[in-house]
C-alpha cells in the first residue's frame, strides 16, 4: 500500500476526530481530550486512535469508555469525510508514549530549574567526578 495514501488517511482521520470529540455530549469524555496521533493498517481497514486526556486515572479510564462507546457515532462521520469504500475500524488508546515524553521533558525542565538555583562553583566538575567515583567501570579502566 502507498504509504503516501495511509499518511494522508491518518492526518485526515486526525483532524476530523480532534473535532468530532469536542462535539459529543457524553458527560463521560473530559472535554480537554487530544487526539496526538493515529496509524492506519497497511489494508485502510483499521485505525488506532491514540488519545490524551488531561485528568485523574478515574477520568481517563471513563474517557476511553466514552469514546469507546461513541466509535460507531465517530465512524459514520468518518465514513462522510473519507469518502472511501470501506471506512476503517476506529480504536481508541491512550497515548502512553506521548505521556512518558511529557514526564521526560518535565523532568528535564525541573532539573534546569535545580542547576540555575545552585552556586556557580558547584556545578560541573563535583557531578562528574561524583559520577565517575560511582561507576565501577570507571575503576577498572584506570588501572
Amino acid at each position: 500500500m502507498n504509504p503516501y495514501r495511509r499518511e494522508k488517511m491518518a492526518s485526515t482521520i486526525r483532524t476530523v476526530l480532534a473535532g468530532a470529540i469536542g462535539q459529543l455530549n457524553d458527560p463521560r469524555i473530559e472535554p480537554l481530550t487530544s487526539v496526538t496521533r493515529v496509524e492506519v493498517s497497511a489494508d485502510l481497514l483499521a485505525a488506532r486512535v491514540y488519545v490524551v486526556v488531561h485528568g485523574a486515572r478515574g477520568v481517563v479510564t471513563r474517557t476511553l469508555a466514552g469514546l469507546r462507546s461513541a466509535s460507531g457515532h465517530l465512524q459514520r462521520m468518518l465514513a462522510s469525510e473519507l469518502q472511501v469504500r470501506q471506512c476503517p475500524r476506529v480504536s481508541f488508546e491512550l497515548d502512553e508514549a506521548f505521556i512518558e515524553a511529557q514526564e521526560t521533558l518535565r523532568l528535564i525542565a525541573s532539573n534546569k530549574t535545580q542547576g540555575e538555583e545552585r552556586a556557580p562553583g558547584e556545578a560541573g566538575g563535583e557531578v562528574i567526578a561524583g559520577a565517575e567515583a560511582d561507576d565501577p567501570s570507571a575503576e577498572g579502566s584506570s588501572g
